[in-house]
């Protein structure tokens, strides 16, 4: 029951306020130092557990290197490019991210766009500028609805894509439930079922963004669930 003193450490240290990372790691330290384990071999189980886990700490790489390029001029460039073509709209573009986001998603490349890399330094200034180039310049309400539909067509894109994929965590959360309920099903039956649902969403999302387009152009602003 010694072990238990780790929780009463978390429990001590955050009500204390202490740095959340020292009172995990002084957790740990004393979990696995009464449980009998010398100093070498908690430590050991530190490095082990970071060398193989190392790839969660590049998520936040992006931030930085998002922040840099927006202050180069990233955002201006983005809206730059769109207002040279004439042929795009509001709605086609994002009915054309909407496609790319899905099947990106549908072939596991879940993390190749996203919130942070890509909506916001991207994709949301040249929605803004095909909007400007078709009904001129935009107030802030019409602009931050135009944001918003922006992220929703990202998440819209991944949530009914990912599906797809035979690995995503979600599927195999699926086949594990059915197969402790004696329903045995193949990964890929799940897949291939959820391919109609992903053109459903597509289909629905697509036509809010058409509708979506025509009130921005006459200037209206409708909300991002409407």
């Amino acid at each position: 029951m010694l072990i238990l003193l780790g929780v009463a450490v978390v429990v001590a240290g955050f009500a204390i306020g202490l740095n959340p990372l020292l009172v995990v790691v002084a957790s740990a330290l004393v979990t696995g130092l009464l449980a009998g384990h010398s100093l070498v071999e908690v430590l050991s189980a530190f490095g082990k557990a970071f060398n193989e886990n190392r790839y969660v700490s590049a998520a936040w790489l992006i931030l930085p290197v998002i922040g840099v390029l927006e202050r180069a001029g990233l955002q201006e460039r983005a809206r730059a490019v769109i207002s040279g073509f004439r042929a795009v709209t509001l709605p086609r573009l994002l009915i054309g991210y909407l496609l790319f986001r899905q099947l990106t998603s549908a072939l596991g490349l879940t993390s190749i766009a996203g919130q942070a890399q890509t909506v916001r330094p991207l994709v949301a200034p040249m929605a803004e500028a095909a909007a400007e180039a078709r009904g001129g310049p935009l107030d802030d309400e019409r602009r931050e609805s135009i944001r918003a539909f922006t992220a929703a067509t990202d998440n819209v894109g991944l949530l009914f894509g990912e599906d797809i994929f035979l690995a995503i965590g979600s599927i195999l959360l699926m086949v594990g439930f059915l197969a402790q309920s004696g329903i045995v099903m193949e990964p890929l039956h799940l897949s291939l079922w959820a391919i109609p649902t992903a053109i459903a969403a597509f289909l629905v999302h697509g036509a809010r963004l058409i509708l979506f387009g025509r009130k921005i152009a006459r200037g209206g602003a409708p909300e991002a669930g409407q």
